[in-house]
């Protein structure tokens, strides 16, 4: 099986060596260079042409917002997984917007990371919790045809639904009672026209609601 082969783009020379390091370490995957600004990551990606570029996000030349901008624009096969300790809505829904496959933040578990890339070289969207509450709550879709549009809030629902999260949990995370949580799953049910949680996730997936499962 062919490696994973990676792109290291972060301005701090200690973060690329422990990065390069675990990806030493670990089976499949293979780091390409490293860079340390976005302009320099956007020559790179073309010259190295690497399966995954992990990309961070507040660099010196050239931030990472424009760099995956730049490389979504000029059709890169590369895709972009941002690594960053920042997980405010002016950065991660630019990112998102720009055309980043994944959004991780810097604390997240080496499994989880290794993971996350192989899911972005696949072409998979991979957000790491923190962000993807955020994400839930601004980002709004088209209404699927025969079927009422989802609210933000049934969005942000449906998406918890989608990650196994029960109904008590998913009232402890929205600060809601379980109550207001079946209200809005039985909402959620009538919009799409299906009866159970199952069913409203698949949904959710083949109408582009929740993305890629």
């Amino acid at each position: 099986m062919t490696d994973i082969t990676l792109l290291l783009v972060d301005d701090h020379p200690v973060v690329r060596d422990g990065l390069r390091g675990m990806f030493a370490t670990a089976p499949g995957f293979t780091v390409l260079g490293e860079s340390s600004s976005g302009v320099e990551a956007v020559d790179m990606t073309f010259r190295l042409d690497p399966d995954v570029v992990l990309m961070d996000l507040r660099m010196p030349g050239g931030n990472g917002v424009d760099a995956i901008a730049e490389l979504t624009r000029r059709g890169a096969r590369s895709r972009v997984l941002v690594l960053t300790t920042y997980d405010t809505d002016t950065d991660t829904l630019p990112a998102i917007e720009a055309g980043a496959t994944g959004y991780l933040l810097k604390d997240a578990p080496r499994d989880e990371l290794l993971a996350a890339v192989r899911a972005a070289a696949d072409g998979r969207a991979v957000l790491s919790p923190a962000v993807a509450s955020r994400l839930f709550n601004a980002v709004r879709g088209p209404a699927a045809p025969g079927s009422e549009a989802l609210s933000g809030r049934e969005r942000e629902v449906l998406a918890l639904v989608a990650r196994g999260t029960s109904n008590r949990e998913i009232a402890a995370k929205l600060f809601i009672s379980e109550a207001t949580v079946k209200t809005h799953l039985t909402h959620i049910y009538g919009k799409l026209g299906v009866k159970d949680r199952a069913a409203a996730v698949a949904a959710g997936y083949d109408r582009g609601i929740l993305g890629r499962p």
